[in-house]
């Protein structure tokens, strides 16, 4: 399935819609800032930080879908196992 994603690179996806730079902050994923982020797709990425594809999309449709930044869970992000970090 084409995806409006596959020729854009992930600076690219930041710079048109800056609400998902919450995504990639939140996800710990170090493309917001990075030189690479120019060159590197989301699939780049999703194999970069071993995460699904199909999921990273998701969230990142959700994100601009929504037009804002994605508030976070009260007790943290879903992946930090420690509570609030």
């Amino acid at each position: 399935m084409a995806d409006a994603f596959d020729d854009m690179t992930v600076s690219e996806i930041m710079t048109r819609w800056p609400q998902t730079v919450r995504v990639f902050l939140d996800l710990r994923l170090l493309c917001v800032g990075c030189p690479i982020g120019g060159f590197h797709t989301l699939v780049d990425a999703a194999e970069e930080h071993g995460i699904a594809l199909e999921w990273l999309e998701e969230q990142i449709r959700e994100a601009i879908d929504l037009g804002t930044t994605m508030p976070k869970p009260d007790n943290g992000p879903r992946w930090w196992p420690f509570g609030r970090p």
